[in-house]
């Protein structure tokens, strides 16, 4: 029998494609394999931590785009296919919200967690101490010698500087609050100083609102002053308030407060780690054995402890203390056992 189908009765014949199609058709396959391959690598890569061993601080330039940033991540070893971050970044239209500074990278960031922390500006934050019972010209000096900040006071007068603070005439000693701020790379010193003194103002105002009636205080300002002194005077944080109390009683009583640490302040430069009797009868504006009341100004930058003890002193009938030399006080009601004190304590 004939098979019109088949007329050579030898069964169905396989179709016949031209060798142009079986090769495009192997170039599909490649390429749906190698598109599969680099998807998963993509893939995998975006959310694969960096393998980094410790933190790394990296820094974008203003006006750097995606493929600076990429190359640049590349070649400090922190990234090793910045095709991919780009990618990543333009997929997503992050390219377009990229921040420049300073960024921290931690041990444990991806690609995607990195790429996220650069479009949230999360830059790296600097601390900057200002230290209690710094002066002003201690606390200038600690900012020159700071390399994060971008230095604007270099060698300008004080008057200068609170003018430029916008206080001008201000006395610029214990106006700023002694506290840790924390920066990003290039904050002026002249920022650090605007925080600082707001900080203190808001401080001392809400101090000052809470004070108790009956101080010998005309002003804020007054309390500002002897919050100084007793940030010199102890550094133990269970005196203070005691020797606030010390001072008050002695305003009030209209005795002089025959304080070392303004004596020391008016000195200036010539002081030299010593007093001697002469410099306790050298008058100054600051000398408060040879001055009754205040001195003019503060003389160093007062802790919000000592701030609140000269609003918060002890009630007691003290008025004199002498150090032991462990860097606590004996305090004393009476002249006679005050120098009794001193006697057992300073000069044996």
């Amino acid at each position: 029998m004939v098979d019109d189908e088949n007329p050579g009765g030898t069964g169905p014949q396989r179709p016949h494609f031209p060798l142009g199609y079986r090769l495009l058709g192997g170039l599909v396959l490649l390429s749906s394999l190698l598109a599969g391959w680099l998807w998963m690598d993509y893939r995998r890569f975006v959310d694969s931590p960096l393998g980094l061993k410790s933190p790394v601080v990296f820094e974008i330039g203003q006006g750097e785009g995606l493929q600076a940033i990429a190359q640049g991540l590349k070649r400090r070893g922190i990234l090793r296919k910045p095709l991919w971050f780009e990618w990543l970044a333009y997929s997503g239209g992050a390219h377009q919200r990229l921040k420049y500074g300073e960024y921290e990278i931690p041990v444990d960031a991806t690609p995607r967690t990195l790429l996220d922390r650069i479009v949230a500006g999360k830059v790296l934050q600097h601390p900057v101490t200002v230290v209690e019972g710094w002066k002003f010209s201690e606390m200038l000096a600690a900012l020159a010698l700071n390399p994060v900040l971008n230095h604007r006071l270099a060698g300008q007068p004080p008057e200068a500087v609170m003018a430029a603070l916008g206080f001008p005439g201000q006395a610029p000693e214990g106006r700023f609050f002694p506290d840790t701020y924390f920066v990003t790379k290039g904050t002026s010193d002249l920022e650090i100083l605007r925080r600082a003194h707001a900080k203190m103002d808001d401080i001392l105002d809400r101090e000052w609102q809470g004070r108790p009636a009956g101080l010998p205080f005309a002003s804020s300002y007054e309390a500002l002053i002897l919050a100084s002194i007793v940030e010199k005077e102890t550094a133990r944080p269970e005196e203070r308030t005691a020797v606030a109390g010390v001072f008050l009683r002695r305003l009030q009583k209209k005795m002089r407060l025959q304080t070392d640490p303004t004596v020391i302040y008016g000195m200036g430069a010539a002081y030299d780690g010593d007093i001697r009797k002469g410099d306790l009868l050298r008058d100054t504006p600051y000398n408060t054995y040879t001055r009754s009341g205040l001195p003019p100004t503060p003389i160093a930058l007062p802790g919000l402890p000592a701030i609140h003890a000269a609003l918060h002193p002890d009630v007691g009938d003290s008025l004199y203390f002498v150090a032991r030399g462990d860097g606590s006080h004996v305090f004393s009601a009476t002249l006679e056992a005050h120098r009794r004190a001193v006697e057992r304590f300073q000069k044996r």
